[in-house]
């Protein structure tokens, strides 16, 4: 298992994605542990190389005796990094893990590129409120406090649905070592970064939930977006785990804010290299080869907006596009479309198990005969390619 030995605690991490994108390393709430982004990694890898750990006292990280600092914590975060040979990096930062943010951005502004604070504070509630928690796990564990911190995890509506995430933070959090826990509680009572939030020049995104008690917007979030310079800011219709109650909304703003924008006149340049890897270089040659004075302004327009301008917008990955592609292109009759989409499609991210839902659904919204046209046409992909569907074995 991935642990490194970072000032003074050995750390558990998992580092994943392509050593040749950026960095972008995520930091959990106090009570979960770094699976908590799971929802948004897979996603996320196709743009960056992506770090997550446990915080010092959660989950496979190690539990050191007495009370934490955000300082300590922050250090950790510096110490794996260099041991990993990563110098600059995105963060991202949700409570607890957003404490940490705002002090590295004070502390270490060099190594930052940009910034995500979500569903944090520069200052966390009234000093005895933190004491009385320590004081109950101390004595009880963590059952004595686990429904209060459920129910500020996660708003009513969630609670009240058989939601797979919720039994999993749950569980992460009834095992998570009252010690360690208590020590977190510690490093944000004491913390307060009111005095130094102007001092924050990285770019700085500010994510909140409407339903967040823990951090609600008035005096945490506002803080931050009036004092960071520059900060933008956004609210989702969630409580305090707002990349789990809304992955794919927190995903959207993760990607509009760190990716970089395309400029204009990079945009048929851009489009270009999408259309090349969605339907590969031969695919696109012959395309460029046969263009005229009749067709070549048209083939500029396909490039420029429906490569450059909609498929790479990384709201939907690939895959989805393809699918949906494939499904309008059937609906509609577009079969040599379809065949050349289908072809390519076979090529990269699809298997046969995707074109099997993907037609049974075309089946029952756009028609018994556009699925029967398409069946046809895959089945005969899908021979050409020497892929065929599983079968199963009769017993």
């Amino acid at each position: 298992m991935p642990f490194a030995s970072c000032n003074g605690a050995r750390l558990f991490y998992r580092l994943e994605g392509m050593p040749d994108k950026a960095v972008l390393i995520f930091s959990h709430s106090i009570g979960t542990d770094h699976a908590m982004w799971a929802p948004q990694v897979l996603d996320l890898l196709s743009h960056f190389q992506v770090l997550r750990y446990d915080t010092r006292g959660h989950g496979a990280s190690e539990v050191t005796n007495g009370e934490y600092t955000i300082e300590l914590l922050g250090a950790d975060v510096l110490r794996l990094a260099d041991s990993l040979g990563i110098r600059k990096f995105a963060f991202c930062g949700l409570s607890m893990g957003g404490a940490i943010g705002q002090w590295l951005a004070v502390n270490a502004p060099d190594r930052l590129t940009s910034l995500v604070l979500a569903n944090t504070s520069a200052k966390f509630g009234e000093r005895s409120n933190w004491e009385t928690r320590i004081k109950m796990v101390r004595e009880g564990g963590m059952a004595a406090i686990v429904d209060m911190v459920m129910q500020r995890f996660f708003s009513p509506h969630t609670l009240a649905k058989s939601n797979a995430y919720f039994s999993s933070v749950k569980s992460v959090f009834l095992g998570t070592d009252p010690a360690g826990y208590a020590g977190c509680c510690a490093a944000l009572r004491d913390f307060d970064s009111r005095e130094s939030l102007r001092n924050i020049q990285v770019p700085t995104l500010v994510i909140s939930g409407d339903r967040d008690i823990s951090t609600p917007w008035a005096g945490n979030s506002e803080v931050l977006t009036r004092e960071i310079p520059n900060a933008r800011s956004l609210q989702l219709a969630a409580a305090h785990l707002s990349n789990l109650e809304r992955p794919r909304s927190f995903l959207a703003a993760l990607l509009e804010f760190l990716l970089p924008e395309i400029d204009e006149t990079q945009r048929s340049e851009a489009g270009l290299s999408v259309r090349r890897a969605t339907l590969g270089d031969d695919h696109v040659n012959r395309a460029i080869a046969a263009a005229n004075d009749f067709n070549r302004e048209f083939q500029e327009l396909i490039t420029r907006y429906a490569w450059g301008m909609i498929w790479t917008r990384p709201g939907l990955d690939v895959r989805t596009r393809r699918l949906l592609a494939l499904a309008t292109m059937a609906a509609l009759g577009r079969w040599e479309e379809f065949a050349m989409h289908l072809r390519s499609g076979l090529r990269h991210e699809l298997e046969p198990c995707d074109l099997k839902e993907l037609l049974l659904q075309t089946a029952i919204y756009a028609g018994v005969p556009a699925a029967n046209t398409a069946f046809h046409i895959a089945q005969k992909e899908l021979e050409s390619a020497e892929l065929q569907p599983s079968k199963e074995t009769e017993k």
